[in-house]
């Protein structure tokens, strides 16, 4: 099955938003991929993504 297609314009907005510190599931969200293909695409760009940080439950 083939997905949507890609351009330079996305692969300068992954690029953006590698350097805005997003997290991987973050720039799939904003570009409507999955974030497979955005981890792909990253890596063969030479960017790389933060780590999804899972929030911490406040124990009392």
């Amino acid at each position: 099955m083939a997905g949507k297609s890609w351009s330079f314009v996305h692969d300068r907005r992954v690029i953006e938003l590698a350097k805005a510190s997003k997290s991987l599931e973050e720039a799939a969200r904003i570009m409507n991929r999955t974030p497979e293909r955005i981890r792909k695409v990253s890596i063969r760009l030479g960017v790389s993504f933060k780590a999804a940080t899972k929030k911490k439950r406040i124990q009392k």
